[in-house]
């Protein structure tokens, strides 16, 4: 019905690496994978004949419990117009008791109508000032004052964007850093 891969972690687990805990809802828990590290996201995704069986109505919902003594987050949902998803997961947080127990993933078939909304909106909001403020910085180091208003040369977004580009192609990870 469904898989999912931990990038970087392990290869595609399908529905058996889980354990059923409802007629609609399974759990997996990372404990048994043998990582080497915790692992930051997920692809999840169903599989063609699955997305095609999906009941109308319904979606395949996606949640993660980074720590037994944590509830379960919702992450996002799949179905036939969305069949994959690639999912950060959060970590425990800092909360005042520290994290007891293994971190689980967690997938139900539920009413798509009664699903909170993805987190990933506010992701990408703050991705965005992030990048926002990247480029502003940049043009900082090249402006001039007139009057109370900035004046950067004409060029400066293709400028930023090559610089941009140039960087997350040398570091990877780079992109990363806008992620918080």
């Amino acid at each position: 019905m469904f898989g999912v891969v931990f990038p970087d972690h392990s290869f595609p687990l399908d529905v058996t690496a889980f354990a059923q805990v409802a007629p609609n809802s399974w759990a997996l828990d990372l404990s048994t994978l043998s990582l080497a590290a915790a692992p930051r996201s997920a692809v999840v995704f169903l599989l063609p004949a699955a997305a095609a069986a999906l009941p109308p109505g319904k979606a395949v919902a996606v949640y993660f419990q980074p720590a037994a003594n944590r509830p379960f987050a919702f992450l996002g949902a799949l179905g036939p117009g969305r069949p994959s998803a690639s999912l950060p997961l959060p970590e425990a947080g800092d909360e005042p008791e520290p994290p007891l127990g293994p971190a689980k993933l967690g997938v139900a078939v539920e009413d798509a109508a009664a699903l909170p909304p993805p987190p990933d909106g506010q992701r990408a909001e703050r991705v965005a000032l992030r990048v926002g403020e990247n480029l502003f910085n940049f043009m900082q180091s090249f402006c001039g004052a007139d009057g109370g208003k900035l004046v950067v040369p004409t060029d400066i977004l293709d400028r930023w964007f090559r610089k941009f580009q140039e960087r997350a192609k040398k570091d990877p990870s780079y992109l990363k850093t806008f992620d918080f």
